[in-house]
């Protein structure tokens, strides 16, 4: 298998089914090119493989009372503390009034904590409580694990290559 460079040419992507099963992936190798010529729109894979993904990483999340999104704040605001409601927003792909009413949520279960901006009255700013971050690191494990069994019939090198062009292609679309 081709592994991906870092402009996007000649891409192979491994197409999982669903992500809900182990992959025979010498029987599901899709080539792709960045024109879409073969295998259909890049774009429309990676969505694919995000939904699947979620899907998978969400039924792990159900055990610990999280959502994808909830799991998501409690990762990015223990990485960088004192993000505001927009940032989440904008992290997390959701509109400002949803992500304010989803951080309600986590408040109440005391995961997080709103603090007033130090410079700006407008704005609060999110941290993770040590009850959020204690569930995180829980809910993390167990998004890792998961994580391992749908990357289990990969290479070293295939997880390398792809991580690689992920990055690469995040940068690409700034």
């Amino acid at each position: 298998m081709e592994t991906f460079d870092k402009i996007g040419r000649n891409l192979t992507i491994a197409s999982v089914r669903y992500c809900q099963e182990p992959v025979n992936l010498a029987e599901r190798v899709v080539p792709v090119s960045c024109s879409g010529s073969q295998g259909g729109s890049l774009t429309f894979m990676v969505r694919t493989v995000w939904l699947s993904m979620r899907s998978a990483i969400g039924e792990e999340l159900e055990d610990f009372g999280l959502t994808t999104s909830q799991y998501a704040t409690l990762m990015m605001t223990q990485r960088q503390p004192g993000k505001s409601v927009s940032d989440i927003a904008r992290d997390v792909g959701s509109t400002r009034q949803a992500a304010n009413e989803m951080l309600a949520g986590l408040e109440k279960a005391d995961l997080i904590e709103r603090r007033p901006h130090p410079t700006d009255r407008r704005t609060h700013q999110i941290f993770v409580t040590d009850a959020g971050r204690s569930l995180y690191e829980r809910a993390h494990a167990a998004v890792e694990r998961r994580e391992a069994e749908l990357e289990a019939d990969f290479t070293p090198e295939q997880r390398t290559a792809v991580r690689e062009w992920l990055t690469g292609m995040t940068e690409a679309c700034r």
